[in-house]
């Protein structure tokens, strides 16, 4: 089976999207990037559990984490020659790791050991403040509080650098930039 690439080299600031489902990572990361005049990385799990779901019915299998680490991380290093300053990443092998403890319990050695090897400057936790959203892949509405406990600890067991955005539409942006810019000076 194929390996999770290391993270390709770039000098700029590696910015992590990160967080419980429908929290508006994609929208914010989007948003970032516009502001910035750069790049962001598309969830690379959304799109592969999307055709999944489609063909099988199934969300997500134990045998899916390692091809969706992998799939992000290709993403991830192939927005490096194009991002300017910064690039935005919406979720990361961190992110799968979550999920992969919270639906199976366990996780592939592989995933822990890029996580321990993956390097980002902020990642932004974001609250679960925002409306939930339903849609094919969503399943946990009602235990959103502890989704984000366990998004928070897993920042701690790894020493990731996090600021928690809070905040509704303008107002979460506004609160990213605010995180973006502290970390940065």
């Amino acid at each position: 089976m194929e390996k999770i690439p290391q993270q390709a080299a770039y000098s700029g600031k590696r910015i992590v999207l990160y967080g419980p489902e429908s929290t508006g990572k994609s929208t914010l990361s989007r948003k970032l990037a516009q502001h910035y005049h750069t790049v962001q990385i598309e969830e690379y799990a959304r799109g592969y559990l999307q055709d999944k779901f489609n063909r099988t019915g199934e969300i997500c299998n134990y045998s899916d984490i390692l091809p969706i680490a992998i799939g992000q991380r290709i993403l991830e290093n192939n927005a490096v020659s194009m991002a300017q300053g910064y690039l935005f990443c919406d979720t990361d092998v961190l992110e799968t790791y979550v999920y992969c403890m919270a639906y199976f319990n366990e996780a592939p050695q592989e995933l822990i050991n890029a996580v321990q090897e993956s390097s980002y400057d902020l990642y932004l936790l974001l609250q679960i403040d925002v409306p939930w959203t339903p849609d094919d892949l969503r399943d946990r509405p009602e235990r959103r509080e502890e989704m984000f406990e366990l998004f928070l600890a897993a920042l701690h067991k790894f020493n990731k650098p996090y600021r928690i955005v809070t905040g509704l539409e303008d107002l979460r942006f506004i609160n990213a930039l605010k995180a973006i810019e502290e970390e940065s000076v």
